[in-house]
């Protein structure tokens, strides 16, 4: 169960600002993706093992973008125990519109309706796959700000993925995400922690306003949020090592500093790829590297590699795959579940991939971990940023449940 809320916001800066409580939903009905490659007439593991992908969720024409959120916010409620009026902030991050001007957010409203609070503030975000962790930013800086009034935000990231025919249209999926924050959070964003990179693209976007369709640059998108994943990690890597160092630690962060690291997933390949590129980045910036043994094993050829050359070189991702295989199972295929099974949620998707790895270890293995988190959003937009589990994760302090049909 979350716990209280402090008696006032008068006290000094809030402790412990994170996710305090998280719910997911997603549709029942989902399209197989082995028949999904026999009725669109590609080579058998296709889509299952060139993607990763084994089920794509959809919505039925009972469900839609407000749908979704509505659900998902008022099973978040209920399951806790909690008051409409407990919420003074509510952020919505998603790409998929049913009115070009009215929010998701002021929809949601109808659920606050009975408790008379309308002092509500936060609207809807949105850049893509990005909107849900802008918006989770926007209610910790709100809880961290001398705005906050003392009550909970209330994040939603919810999408509707959905592509033309043709080789983007298995990468599909829909859901959402709710998640409480507040103080004394059983999550906790790790203050001053983020590495951001911010750039213009057109590798994915929604020019037609006719058409759910968006135009899709597949290697362009690829290159972007690889390109975009290096630079955060390189960012955040400096940010932590100069906090260490004020400390009194004087080491280099490595991939072993995260017991878990999650990815925006697209599609399940592109996450395995991406975890074996932030080794690559490891092994470049190592000084000496042991080559001879242990997990850099036989990768003396790629030393001076330029990170901007590999986004499509065979031969530095198989090689990199194969020596991060040990680490992705250990610190990322867990997180994929949601992802496999259900498809790209977009905002929601890397936040499936939390409630993923929350609802497959137990209170006592998670606490006090660090959980490495990549959020990217086409066009582009990203950020790698760091959640600590509370030391204090016991059973019924967080609430992680969901509908989940796979």
């Amino acid at each position: 169960m979350p716990g209280s809320l402090p008696a006032s916001a008068e006290a000094s800066w809030p402790k412990d600002v994170g996710i305090v409580a998280l719910e997911i939903y997603f549709p029942s009905q989902y399209v197989d993706q082995e028949e999904l490659e026999k009725f669109d007439g590609v080579g058998a593991g296709k889509y299952t093992i060139g993607l990763g992908q084994s089920k794509m969720g959809f919505c039925s024409d009972r469900e839609d973008i407000n749908s979704l959120c509505l659900t998902v916010v008022q099973r978040l409620m209920e399951r806790n125990n909690l008051s409409y009026d407990c919420i003074g902030r509510l952020e919505v991050g998603t790409e998929t519109i049913i009115d070009k001007s009215k929010s998701v957010k002021t929809v949601l409203m109808q659920l606050f309706e009975d408790s008379g609070n309308t002092d509500v503030e936060g609207i809807d975000t949105t850049n893509a796959c990005y909107g849900g962790t802008a918006a989770l930013f926007n209610a910790v800086n709100w809880v961290e700000s001398s705005s906050w009034d003392g009550r909970y935000a209330l994040v939603v990231a919810g999408d509707i993925a959905v592509y033309a025919t043709g080789s983007a249209r298995p990468t599909g999926g829909a859901g959402a995400v709710a998640m409480l924050v507040g103080p004394n959070a059983t999550l906790v964003l790790e203050r001053g922690l983020r590495g951001t990179h911010m750039q213009h693209a057109y590798d994915f976007y929604k020019p037609d306003m006719v058409s759910e369709y968006p135009v899709v640059d597949g290697k362009l998108s690829i290159q972007c949020y690889l390109s975009a994943l290096d630079r955060c990690y390189s960012t955040y890597r400096k940010k932590i090592h100069a906090q260490w160092q004020k400390e009194g630690v004087d080491k280099p962060f490595t991939l072993d500093d995260f017991s878990f690291m999650i990815f925006h997933s697209p599609y399940c390949k592109l996450v395995q790829k991406s975890l074996a590129r932030l080794l690559l980045n490891d092994f470049i910036t190592e000084p000496n590297p042991n080559t001879e043994n242990g997990v850099y094993t036989g990768l003396d050829s790629f030393r001076d590699v330029k990170l901007e050359d590999t986004y499509f070189d065979r031969d530095v991702e198989k090689a990199f795959l194969k020596s991060s295989a040990e680490i992705f199972d250990q610190k990322t295929k867990a997180s994929l579940l949601v992802s496999r099974e259900n498809g790209n949620m977009y905002t929601p998707s890397v936040y499936g991939c939390l409630a993923s790895v929350l609802a497959q270890y137990s209170p006592q293995q998670l606490a006090g971990q660090r959980i490495g988190v990549f959020s990217y959003g086409s066009g582009f937009a990203a950020t790698l940023y760091s959640i600590k589990v509370s030391p204090d994760a016991t059973p019924g302090k967080m609430s992680i449940v969901g509908v989940l049909y796979l």
